[in-house]
C-alpha cells in the first residue's frame, strides 16, 4: 500500500466518532514502536515530522523509514509536516514526498495567516497533498514552537468560516487549551469545549486538529524523576477530555511529548540498573517497546480508532 493523505481518514473518523492518532517521529525505534502498535490493533496512522526532526534524521532517512513501515505493515499510513513556518519547507516536503504538510500562521495577522496558508494550499493541492491550516495560538514550547502564556490566543469561532472558505485549507488546527511540551496545566486542566461545540455547529463535518494533546503520563514522570530527572509539577491532558474531544469534531489527537517522556524514561531507568552497558541495543530496545505499548493504549482507549485501518 503507498502512502495516503489523511482526507479518507479524517471523513471515516468524524462519522465514526474517533480521531487518528499523529505521532511525531526521530528515529528508527520511534518508527518502529509506533507502526507495531498500529499494526496490532489495525489502526490507521499519521506520522508527523517536525522541522527539527527532519533536520536531525534528515529527510531521506525518515522517508525510507516510513516506506519500510508501509510495507512491513500493509497500513494505511499518513506522512505529515508538523509546524511548517513558511512556503519553503512546506514545498520542500510535498516534494519529497510527504501527503500531508501543516503551515502554521498562527503567528502572523488574521490577513497574512489567511495570504500565507493559501499559497500552501494552492501548491500542494496541485500536487494532491492536503494541508492542515492554524487558527489561533498554543502556549508552550516543543521544537521550534515556542510561545508564552501571555501570547497564547484562543481560536475564535467567529473567524473560522471565513478562513477555511479564503484558504480551501483542508483541516484546522484550533486553539482550546493545550498547551505544547509537558507542562500545560498550573491549576485544574480545563480545556474550552465550548468553542469546539461552536465550530462544530458552524463548520458541521469539517476535521479539527488537536495538537498539544499528550497527557503526560505519571508513570513515566516519576521514572524520570526517580532515576535523576527534574520535573516538578508537569502535567498533561488528561485522557477523557481527549476521548471527548475525539467524540465530537477532532479528528486528529497530535502527540509527541508523551512519547519522548517513555523513551526518556525506559532508557533512564536502564542506565540506573546497568551503568556498565554501552550497548544501545540494550537500552533502544525497552524504550520501543514502551512507546509501543503507550501508543497501543492511546490507540485503543483514548483515540478509539484501533480497527479502523
Amino acid at each position: 500500500m503507498p502512502l495516503v493523505t489523511s482526507k479518507e481518514m479524517f471523513k471515516k473518523a468524524y462519522e465514526g466518532g474517533y480521531a487518528i492518532g499523529a505521532f511525531n517521529v526521530n528515529n528508527m525505534e520511534i518508527v518502529q514502536g509506533i507502526t507495531e502498535a498500529a499494526k496490532e490493533v489495525n489502526a490507521p496512522l499519521i506520522l508527523q515530522v517536525s522541522a527539527g526532526a527532519r533536520k536531525y534524521a534528515k529527510h531521506i532517512y525518515l522517508m525510507k523509514l516510513i516506506e519500510a513501515a508501509v510495507e512491513d505493515t500493509g497500513l494505511p499510513i499518513c506522512v505529515h509536516l508538523d509546524h511548517g513556518e513558511d512556503f519553503e519547507i512546506c514545498k520542500a516536503c510535498i516534494d519529497g514526498g510527504f501527503t500531508s504538510v501543516m503551515i502554521d500562521g498562527s503567528k502572523h495577522p488574521f490577513e497574512e495567516n489567511i495570504r500565507l496558508t493559501k499559497q500552501v494550499v494552492d501548491y500542494a493541492h496541485s500536487k494532491g497533498v492536503v494541508v492542515e491550516g492554524e487558527l489561533g495560538r498554543l502556549a508552550g514550547i516543543e521544537d521550534a514552537v515556542n510561545v508564552a502564556d501571555k501570547d497564547a490566543a484562543f481560536t475564535d469561532p467567529g473567524q473560522v468560516e471565513e478562513f477555511v472558505s479564503r484558504t480551501g485549507v483542508d483541516s484546522l488546527a484550533i486553539a482550546i487549551g493545550t498547551s505544547h511540551g509537558a507542562y500545560k496545566f498550573k491549576g485544574e486542566p480545563k480545556l474550552r469545549f465550548d468553542i469546539l461545540e461552536e465550530i462544530q455547529r458552524r463548520m458541521p463535518g469539517y476535521p479539527i486538529v488537536l495538537h498539544g494533546a499528550s497527557s503526560v503520563i505519571p508513570e513515566f514522570v516519576d521514572m524520570i524523576n526517580q532515576y535523576g530527572g527534574q520535573m516538578p509539577g508537569a502535567r498533561g491532558v488528561p485522557e477523557e477530555m481527549l476521548r471527548k474531544a475525539a467524540s465530537m469534531a477532532v479528528c486528529k489527537i497530535n502527540i509527541d511529548s508523551d512519547l519522548r517522556l517513555a523513551m526518556t524514561a525506559t532508557i533512564r531507568k536502564h542506565f540506573a540498573e546497568k551503568p556498565g552497558d554501552f550497548d544501545p541495543r540494550q537500552y533502544l530496545g525497552p524504550a520501543r517497546t514502551a512507546i509501543k505499548e503507550l501508543v497501543k493504549n492511546k490507540l485503543v482507549n483514548v483515540l478509539g480508532c484501533s480497527g479502523k485501518a
